[in-house]
């Protein structure tokens, strides 16, 4: 059995899943709703061919991506039951709008893709499809942001003491929660900029890509300062866990040298290096919000250890989670391989 005095234990174990989860899935995922983002944003004379490559690069595999997603809600559900609670019920108005907006964005691209008779039909899909993978992204983004204000926590206490607006919109409706919604957009717009011009061979798309991919990146700098200059006053545990903890710095330095290494790569034309080096920065961003809120699950009220599960359901989910993983895994890579070799005939 797990010490209350010992370090780490099953219940840590099971929070770096979910970030590890998450991680994986705001690198394929996320990517697949930044290629959304430029579908809308597409210009130029290719505008038609940037449009095609975005859908084909996309398609078909990008569905199986959400099993990420839906393996986060399902291991916070069983693992932090009090969590889940409360996210689910202070936050049901962004986490539904974001689940209706995966709903529309997938229905929606494959009626623009197979179902549309008519240029105006695929039109009018192709938007709601662009609009909804713009939407998600940044309501995913705010929902990360509110939790790490507090405000998460502090609203659960006062359900039928205060407004719904306090209670259900004023936790996530302020600057910082906003200010990650508008960073986790610019990220995955810059992810899949650069994913899009690893894939291509066409080189005159490939330049518009890697023009997206700096001007994301420019966006990302600009956010991600306009959230630590908002995190003082909102989120200030939050910015004392990033600019104040002992593996802070290392951190910071990793990932700056993860973005210059990316932007340099991209400015060269080194697209391998540049996507590796994209996915490093975002999978650094992400793990040092999840060491900044150590060891809170919603602060500033339920840790990792008073929000966890009997060590019984903990143990039965771990051997559902190896055995789900020997089938899973082998399935995916098998999946994206099998159409990563149909795209390259």
């Amino acid at each position: 059995m797990t010490s209350a005095l010992s370090p780490f234990g099953l219940p840590e174990l099971f929070a770096g899943i979910i970030v590890g989860a998450l991680n994986v899935y705001v690198l394929t995922g996320g990517a697949d709703f930044g290629g959304g983002v430029w579908d809308l944003l597409t210009s130029g004379p290719r505008r038609n061919q940037q449009r095609q490559f975005i859908a084909q690069t996309i398609g078909p595999i990008w569905e199986a991506n959400h099993v990420w997603l839906v393996l986060v809600v399902v291991l916070t559900f069983t693992a932090f039951p009090a969590a889940f609670a409360t996210l689910g019920t202070v936050l049901h108005l962004p986490l539904a709008v974001m689940l209706v907006g995966i709903v529309l964005r997938g229905a929606a691209f494959v009626f623009r893709s197979y179902g549309s008779r008519s240029p105006e039909q695929r039109r009018n899909w192709g938007r709601t499809f662009a609009v909804a993978s713009t939407l998600t992204p940044l309501l995913l983004g705010i929902v990360i942001g509110a939790i790490s204000t507090g405000a998460v926590g502090a609203a659960q206490v006062q359900i039928g003491a205060a407004t719904f607006r306090d209670v259900f919109v004023a936790p996530w409706w302020s600057p910082f929660p906003i200010a990650v919604g508008v960073l986790a957009l610019a990220l995955f717009a810059m992810l899949a900029a650069v994913y899009l011009a690893y894939e291509t061979h066409d080189e005159a798309l490939r330049e518009d890509f890697r023009r997206r991919a700096l001007a994301a990146a420019a966006a990302v700098f600009v956010a991600a300062f306009g959230a630590l200059a908002v995190s003082q006053r909102d989120a200030p545990m939050m910015r004392a866990g990033l600019l104040g903890s002992s593996w802070a710095l290392p951190l910071q330095v990793a990932t700056g040298a993860s973005a210059v290494t990316a932007i340099g790569a991209l400015w060269w034309r080194r697209y391998a290096v540049a996507r590796l080096a994209a996915a490093t920065q975002l999978s650094l961003i992400l793990w040092g919000w999840a060491f900044a809120q150590f060891p809170y699950v919603v602060p500033s009220s339920l840790t990792i250890r008073n929000s966890v599960a009997p060590r019984v359901t903990l143990v039965l989910v771990a051997w559902a989670l190896a055995a789900g993983a020997v089938l899973l895994i082998p399935s995916l890579l098998y999946l994206r391989r099998t159409f990563a070799t149909h795209r390259a005939r």
